[in-house]
């Protein structure tokens, strides 16, 4: 399947979440691809009528936003998100997610959890039997240290650890961080390595987002699939 036909099915899965979407809602604004697909289509709503107002994941997303015409909120006062709506890089059928290729992951977090509601967009290619494999654990750590934190994580998943660069440089979140890629064959058990994780001294935060998706929408060649996830 060439990527403008994945793009296709992105952008489907994006118009069928925005349906999830009333008129004065907070919305809780994801960073990606098929995220990018969603502001696009609420901004159309927008500009038809339509009463919004969002909180951001990213700057990226923020500009986005911006552009299309719908209004954000200030990012540092307390929100009541109605929904957030979001991509992932993989999905499991238990609907636990690894998140933080484009490295929003921390932002990315606190407005799922802050969201009444979280829905996941992914095209079906990003459905997985078990996470890992083909796709690494993004990790954000503090710089401070940085290196003793990889070798704790190293020793923690008998992984491989690499520190995420751009240009050759390393790569910086928009608060400052770092990023490790944890190259996992599979990870059975989400819950426990997240908590485990959340352990070692360093981690600001992971990519696993674990029993946080609400409703998972996904685009496929046969149509848009629309899942919900029972909670445990």
């Amino acid at each position: 399947m060439t990527s403008m036909d994945l793009d296709s099915l992105k952008k489907a899965a994006a118009v069928k979440a925005v349906e999830f979407v009333r008129d004065g809602m907070v919305i809780g604004l994801g960073t990606g691809s098929t995220a990018k697909h969603m502001v696009i289509t609420l901004g159309e709503k927008v500009r038809a009528g339509m009463k919004l107002r969002a909180v951001p994941t990213s700057q990226e997303t923020a500009m986005l936003a911006k552009q299309s015409g719908i209004t954000l909120i200030d990012t540092d006062n307390r929100w009541e998100i109605d929904v957030a709506i979001d991509g992932a890089d993989q999905v499991d059928p238990g609907f636990n997610l690894i998140k933080g290729g484009g490295g929003a992951l921390l932002k990315e977090k606190i407005v799922a959890a802050s969201a009444k509601q979280f829905i996941v967009l992914v095209d079906h290619t990003k459905q997985v039997p078990v996470l890992g494999g083909s796709f690494p654990l993004p990790i954000e750590v503090i710089p401070f240290g940085w290196g003793s934190t990889a070798r704790e994580i190293e020793a923690l998943t008998k992984s491989r650890v690499v520190l995420r660069e751009r240009n050759g440089v390393p790569f910086k979140t928009e608060a400052g961080n770092m990023i490790v890629d944890v190259h996992l064959a599979r990870i059975d058990q989400p819950r426990e390595l997240e908590i485990a994780l959340n352990q070692i001294p360093g981690i600001v935060e992971t990519g696993l987002f674990v029993n946080r998706t609400d409703v998972l929408i996904v685009g496929t060649p046969q149509g848009v699939q629309i899942q919900h996830a029972p909670r445990t």
